[in-house]
């Protein structure tokens, strides 16, 4: 990148006219108001320094592998706010604007065209509210720069503009790129009755415009002729953050919008965020990232990173054709999430959902997947997967070191959910998902409230209905870990810390049903079995079911009670997990 040549605005005009100057996709809309418009010209008469800009040159090759546009110089605020798309072609290399379009915009209508904004008071639909104005200066307005504005620029519309007495004389900016001289200038000021003992200031600021416009190189800027273009989307990211982070996905959005054809990229995306995200009752917190990232999976895209080559043209209209079956796919694989019993705080990793809608993308999204019986081995085998994902944190760190092998086994393994061969294709890598014993004692150390906890409770509950309601609910209740509670049960002073330390240890944690859950309330636990379960029959069920230990279960035993429920479940899930 290095500083070059200053230019004047006409130069930098005729550019814009010539499509020699283009904005990228990733640049925003034009988003000044006519006001804006009018203090950067009152600005530039001022001498004030309006900032420098950043071009970046792109060669004849690149071309194809990015979506531009036109400037804009005519805005109507309710029809006319998109930049038109451009075909660039030919051999000549063109500037694209990375910083400074507003500014350039602002130039190139208050010059070349038109600004229209809706009146006050009228409907949206009324043509009248929207008069075409243009840029005007008053050149019977004798400059004060001790006011905001010290030359009276406005946006008019032609009546308006007519309008002439001892104090207007408008004079239409744009006008002033007729004037090839100095000479013209005054010829015009001569012509018009701008010129006299009296007058002395009209001609002045006349002539100051021309300066401004033609003659002075006011337009600084760098130029950046570097061809990888995510290394270009991060120096756009850095010079237009303005003190606010911008997302890296959201410049990756923007070319995807630019590049569909049919279909508007950017709502449909943000539709399909908002529809996972409230699909069920249960709750999402997936983003445009996590929508990204899974179209370009599930289409079999070879360029799964965020960079801007995964989303070349070619590759977005690869995922605007399959849309329809992304989106049914990711909401199948929502609704199995919410079956299971997560949501956006027992989730723990977005990414590891991933796999599973490739596979019911696969299958070609039957509509019978999340209920019928001849589906049961394949969701529960994806079930069992994704808590061994999530409990291993497989999706941690670079989840495409991981996404591209499980794409690839679940492609050449696609006639049931590929379990075990996700678990093979994955034991020589850093990616293992193999549980060694120390990794199971970590899972026991979880507590309530952690998300995993709730992943290792389900993989212990595997019989619970997790469609309906349930509570991670504390086997002796947290009420009874007081100090209060513990004098009473003449708990001793120096031991009361093996009671308040690990209540909320997992072994003190079960799943319980909404119901059975706030019937048990606060009621001493021992109390509470005897009522739930009076039969031996049914005291034994219930113990087999939530792994009880055949211990005294008063809370004054509670430590040897939390021991011996620790070392049932650490052998269940050394069972469950393979060690």
């Amino acid at each position: 990148m290095g500083i070059q040549t200053p230019i004047t605005i006409v130069k930098a005009i005729e550019n814009i006219q010539s499509n020699d100057f283009v904005l990228p996709a990733i640049q925003r809309e034009f988003v000044w108001s006519s006001e804006q418009v009018e203090k950067l010209f009152d600005s530039l008469m001022r001498g004030y320094p309006i900032g420098s800009f950043l071009f970046w040159q792109i060669r004849a090759d690149s071309f194809k592998d990015f979506q531009f546009y036109r400037f804009m110089d005519r805005y109507h605020e309710r029809s006319l706010r998109h930049n038109e798309p451009i075909e660039l072609v030919g051999e000549k290399p063109r500037t694209a604007i990375l910083d400074g379009q507003q500014r350039l915009t602002a130039l190139n209508i208050g010059l070349k065209g038109w600004y229209a904004e809706k009146l006050p008071y009228y409907r949206w639909n009324n043509e009248k509210a929207y008069p075409k104005k243009q840029l005007y200066l008053n050149l019977l307005t004798r400059p004060d720069k001790e006011n905001e504005m010290a030359y009276d620029f406005r946006m008019l519309d032609d009546s308006d503009a007519q309008q002439k007495d001892d104090k207007s004389f408008w004079f239409k900016v744009g006008d002033i790129l007729q004037f090839k001289s100095m000479q013209d200038v005054f010829k015009y000021c001569v012509k018009n009755g701008l010129v006299s003992q009296d007058l002395e200031y009209p001609s002045d600021t006349l002539v100051r415009l021309w300066q401004v416009i033609i003659q002075e190189p006011v337009i600084s800027h760098f130029l950046e002729e570097e061809k990888d273009l995510d290394k270009v989307l991060n120096i756009f990211i850095r010079v237009n953050s303005g003190g606010t982070t911008l997302s890296y996905s959201d410049m990756l959005l923007s070319i995807a919008t630019a590049q569909w054809k049919k279909l508007d990229a950017r709502n449909e995306i943000y539709d399909l965020v908002e529809d996972l995200n409230n699909l069920t009752e249960e709750k999402y917190d997936f983003s445009k990232d996590f929508i990204l990232k899974a179209s370009l999976i599930l289409t079999d895209i070879k360029a799964i990173e965020f960079k801007v080559g995964s989303f070349n043209r070619d590759n977005m209209l690869t995922i605007e054709e399959q849309w329809k079956n992304i989106a049914e796919a990711l909401q199948m694989t929502t609704k199995l999430l919410a079956d299971w019993g997560y949501n956006r705080d027992t989730l723990v990793s977005n990414y590891a959902v991933i796999p599973l809608a490739y596979y019911i993308f696969k299958k070609g999204c039957p509509t019978s997947f999340l209920t019928s019986s001849g589906y049961s081995s394949d969701r529960e085998k994806m079930r069992r997967w994704l808590m061994k994902a999530l409990l291993k944190q497989t999706f941690s760190g670079q989840p495409d070191s991981v996404l591209r092998p499980i794409r690839q086994i679940i492609a050449e393994n696609s006639a049931s959910f590929p379990e075990e061969e996700i678990y093979s294709g994955l034991s020589r890598t850093a990616k293992s998902m193999s549980f060694d014993e120390a990794q199971i004692d970590a899972l026991l150390d979880y507590k309530y409230g952690k998300s995993v906890t709730f992943t290792i409770l389900s993989m212990l509950y595997p019989w619970l209905k997790y469609d309906q309601h349930f509570h991670a609910d504390h086997i002796f209740p947290r009420s009874q870990f007081t100090p209060r509670r513990l004098r009473k049960h003449n708990i001793p002073e120096d031991q009361r810390d093996r009671w308040l330390d690990h209540k909320d240890d997992l072994a003190n944690l079960q799943l319980l049903q909404g119901k059975q859950n706030l019937n048990k309330s606060d009621n001493e636990f021992e109390d509470w079995l005897c009522k739930e379960a009076p039969e031996p029959a049914d005291l034994q069920v219930y113990k087999e079911l939530h792994m009880i230990p055949d211990v005294d279960l008063s809370f004054e035993n509670f430590p040897e009670f939390l021991d011996k429920r620790t070392s049932i479940i650490k052998t269940k899930l050394t069972e469950l997990l393979g060690h």
